[in-house]
């Protein structure tokens, strides 16, 4: 039976910060609704889903209002699937993990592996139970999370961008699952930024306000007939809102990068491929073809299993014909910048603003100029508000962004974005191709790996495949 909501005047303040992440909302969920949750980056979509979850601790910040759900604490018959499927997995085995929370949950023995082979069958998982969980592709772990989710019988079930991480083919592989395994009664919140791909899900919206409140409830079309070009200017991807693309403003100039069959068996295949000065390349391929690899190799974090990596002698300075993977921690931070997949391994220290600073303080830039590029980082990227904030508080596009100034702050010559724009909300989308675009504009290389289509149609100048690591990578 689906569970049904009641959150009555919420707010959630951080530890240690002086904004709220989310405050003021009011809203009535009934059971068995599906509704979609949407806002701009930061707006507190996904806090709003971890206080419905109970998974704010009392002595990790400041609440008020009440969120009550058929009367019981917050938490209780709720499930959640997050946007990382490997944060979810805690077993070798897929049936194990799925076996897990029903375990934890005290179902009998009797009727562990009866509902595990159901929430199996329910979101169309391909292998049996003894599959490895790290022989899965992202679309399958993803779906092993749900499944997971799924078996314990939830009232209320959370999704907090599912997709996110995965590639088109994985990605409606989920939503798939989901329009096949989720019951009729079954209660559904989503956070999701492909607003278009989700709505046949869902059959109402809310729009949360970024200053607290709520800023639209009611079912698609009309919210997006009134409200769709505010909506679209405060960040919201409405849909059949296109934004035009920004092409190079003069052709390609020297190459900074050269792979040669560069590969690291057996997560990538021997690769080839240039990267020149005042070009976006874009890397694309499904989950598990290596691309997030070749990122690790091409920014000299990672030493070439196969081939070899040349870097140009005005990149390499005074280590000319010594490969990147060799040069001094200093020198590779100011001639390639590299942006991870997952933000927060980047992070070391306990502000944004000192975050910003390490890269040019530890090149040895004067403190004046250090001050000064990191205030433009921080306008530039809308997290001046956050200059004192703790890195690992931040909403998912926040901490992207500051993952993209991080890399930024030393002005490498080449730049190394492994999806830039996830968690993006549309403006703050637009103001990282922007930036990009600018810095492609004066000179710099540029590699993104990416799944977003809309991004290498507005930024990309070239684009290289990447097939599973049984084939070869086709560049065209």
């Amino acid at each position: 039976m689906g569970a049904g909501v009641w959150v009555r005047g919420f707010g959630w303040r951080h530890a240690g910060r002086r904004g709220w992440a989310v405050r003021g909302v009011d809203l009535r969920v009934e059971r068995g609704e599906r509704v979609l949750l949407l806002g701009p980056s930061g707006a507190g979509k996904s806090t709003l889903l971890a206080a419905l979850a109970g998974l704010l601790p009392e002595d990790s910040g400041e609440h008020e209002g009440t969120i009550e759900i058929d009367g019981r604490p917050v938490g209780e018959g709720v499930g959640i699937v997050f946007q990382d499927p490997q944060s979810q997995l805690v077993m070798s085995r897929s049936g194990d993990d799925v076996a897990f929370g029903l375990e934890n949950r005290g179902v009998p023995t009797g009727q562990i592996w009866q509902r595990v082979d159901e929430a199996l069958d329910r979101v169309g998982f391909p292998y049996h139970r003894d599959r490895p969980t790290a022989a899965l592709s992202g679309g399958e772990q993803q779906r092993l999370a749900l499944a997971g989710v799924l078996a314990l019988r939830p009232g209320l079930l959370l999704l907090d961008e599912p997709t996110a991480n995965l590639d088109p083919a994985g990605a409606a592989l989920i939503r798939a699952a989901l329009a096949r395994a989720v019951d009729a009664d079954t209660t559904l919140i989503l956070v999701e930024h492909r607003v278009a791909d989700a709505l046949p899900l869902v059959d109402r919206v809310v729009v949360l306000e970024p200053g607290g409140g709520v800023r639209a409830d009611g079912p698609p079309d009309t919210v997006f007939a009134a409200h769709g070009d505010a909506l679209a200017a405060e960040g919201v991807w409405v849909p059949g809102r296109t934004i035009p693309p920004r092409r190079a403003t003069a052709p390609a100039g020297e190459v900074l990068l050269t792979a040669e069959r560069l590969g690291q068996p057996p997560r990538l295949t021997p690769t080839d491929l240039t990267v020149r000065a005042g070009e976006a390349l874009a890397v694309l391929g499904p989950n598990g073809a290596g691309k997030s690899t070749l990122a690790l190799l091409l920014g000299g974090l990672l030493r070439p299993g196969t081939g070899r990596l040349v870097a140009s002698p005005e990149l390499a300075g005074t280590d000319s014909g010594t490969a990147p993977h060799r040069w001094r921690a200093p020198a590779l931070t100011r001639r390639i910048g590299s942006v991870f997949q997952n933000p927060e391994h980047q992070f070391v220290t306990g502000t944004v603003f000192d975050e910003l600073a390490l890269g040019p303080r530890r090149t040895g830039a004067a403190e004046p100029a250090v001050r000064d590029r990191v205030s433009e980082l921080l306008s530039r990227l809308r997290l001046d508000r956050l200059a004192a904030a703790n890195p690992y508080t931040l909403s998912g596009g926040e901490a992207r962004r500051l993952s993209v100034a991080t890399a930024l702050a030393t002005a490498p010559r080449v730049l190394l974005c492994d999806e830039p724009t996830f968690g993006q909300d549309r403006r703050t989308w637009r103001e990282l191709v922007d930036l990009l675009a600018d810095l492609r504009d004066t000179g710099n290389g540029m590699v993104a790996v990416t799944h977003d289509a809309e991004f290498v149609a507005a930024l990309a100048d070239r684009t290289l495949m990447l097939a599973p690591p049984a084939t070869s990578p086709e560049a065209r």
